[in-house]
């Protein structure tokens, strides 16, 4: 038998060699075929959308899109399922501050629970279980709208303030409010100790928070105004996001008998101290009612013309005067009274204390209720001849019932 040489020794080892690329390939091949029990994603069996073998059959859907710009502050975001449920939902903004929402349905959707910011980008991240327990995942971002036209509040008390167990927390919007439900939800008020407290309007521009009874001395009250994104009327965005604080004083409620020409002042409900006073002599009888102190002036100017009353008066100098209402009543020091204090009535509607010009005297009435005064303390008016002060009048609706306040 010859040996076999040239070509066909090449030839057989070239078939060797073919054959065993071929068994290489039929490796690779099974390699990353995969069979039926083999899961889609990562190959590793690792993967969220490769548990228990197969592809999830849940398909999560976030809208807005992915990428869109513009959007509405408030019912755009949405997140929902198909064939699962959801388990995870995680929305942040632009500084990582989380949005709080909810999964409702059996797990089939997802919506926020208060308003988005304004001109602000959010991330979603969420995630759902089909029947079998496999997981799929969908992520999104998206930018809020920038307002063309805005609102804002100012408010009182102010932040860090001390202040009187009447205050109530009440805040004027710059606009008219055509979506009061909305920028109500939007002001969340906590206390400690924890008391109900409920918002009423007067108008289209004025909100005020209060409990149903006075607050109790020593009350922390906390004040988000979480405006930022709120749509107070058509097309009109909130544009604040503020926190407020402040503290309730001890209890101090004066009593104004117009009959009696006295003002009983209580601290605690006892009394400290009784004072003769003036109010209004008839045809200016002074308001009925709880008023509430929302100014406190060293010295101020009073004009007869400012409050329809004409020229029938113009003092540049009252002493010690503290507003009651918007429309001009205050318990005030009266230097020029005589002796009416205690005797008779003789003021356009005020309260008066005696008092010296200048204001100098501390230890005249005027000056002493004056500096056992803070803002929010109450004076009850009792028994003068007009009607009971108008709660808009001032920060004055503790003249409404607690189911009137509360409509």
């Amino acid at each position: 038998m010859r040996p076999v040489t040239g070509a066909s020794a090449r030839g057989r080892r070239g078939r060797r060699g073919l054959a065993a690329i071929a068994g290489a390939l039929v490796l690779s091949l099974a390699a990353c075929g995969g069979g039926e029990d083999s899961g889609a994603g990562s190959g590793n069996g690792k993967g969220k959308d490769a548990v228990k073998g197969g592809q999830s059959a849940a398909a999560v859907t976030i809208a807005p899109k992915s990428g869109a710009t513009g959007v509405d502050t408030s019912g755009a975001l949405k997140v929902s399922v198909a064939k699962g449920k959801l388990t995870e939902v995680t929305v942040k903004d632009e500084k990582g501050a989380k949005v709080a929402g909810a999964i409702t349905g059996g797990g089939a959707s997802w919506t926020p629970s208060r308003h988005l910011a304004a001109a602000t980008k959010y991330t979603v991240h969420a995630v759902a279980k089909d029947s079998e327990g496999r997981e799929s995942a969908e992520d999104a971002s998206f930018t809020t709208l920038t307002p063309q036209n805005t609102f804002a509040g100012t408010f009182t008390p102010e932040d860090g303030s001390t202040v009187g167990v009447g205050m109530p927390f009440s805040v004027h919007f710059t606009r008219g409010i055509t979506n009061p439900d909305d920028v109500e939800k939007a002001i969340r008020i906590r206390t400690e100790p924890a008391v109900d407290v409920e918002g009423h309007w007067f108008g289209n521009d004025r909100l005020d928070f209060r409990p149903e009874q006075y607050w109790k001395e020593g009350t922390k009250v906390t004040v988000d105004l979480d405006l930022d994104g709120v749509e107070g009327r058509d097309g009109v965005y909130g544009e604040q996001h503020k926190t407020v604080k402040f503290t309730i004083g001890r209890n101090q409620v004066s009593v104004v008998d117009a009959k009696k020409h006295t003002m009983k002042v209580t601290q605690d409900g006892k009394t400290v101290k009784t004072i003769p006073v003036t109010t209004g002599k008839p045809g200016y009888d002074t308001w009925n009612g709880q008023m509430v102190m929302s100014e406190k002036l060293t010295v101020t100017r009073m004009n007869g013309e400012t409050v329809g009353y004409g020229g029938e008066y113009d003092i540049k100098d009252v002493p010690h005067a503290i507003r009651l209402t918007t429309s001009g009543t205050f318990i005030h020091g009266n230097y020029w009274g005589g002796g009416a204090f205690g005797n008779f009535n003789a003021s356009h509607g005020c309260v008066g204390l005696r008092d010296v010009r200048g204001g100098y005297d501390s230890s005249v009435p005027a000056a002493w209720f004056f500096n056992h005064s803070m803002i929010g303390d109450v004076v009850v008016v009792k028994n003068s001849d007009d009607r009971t002060v108008d709660p808009a009048n001032g920060l004055n609706g503790w003249n409404m019932s607690w189911a009137d306040w509360k409509k």
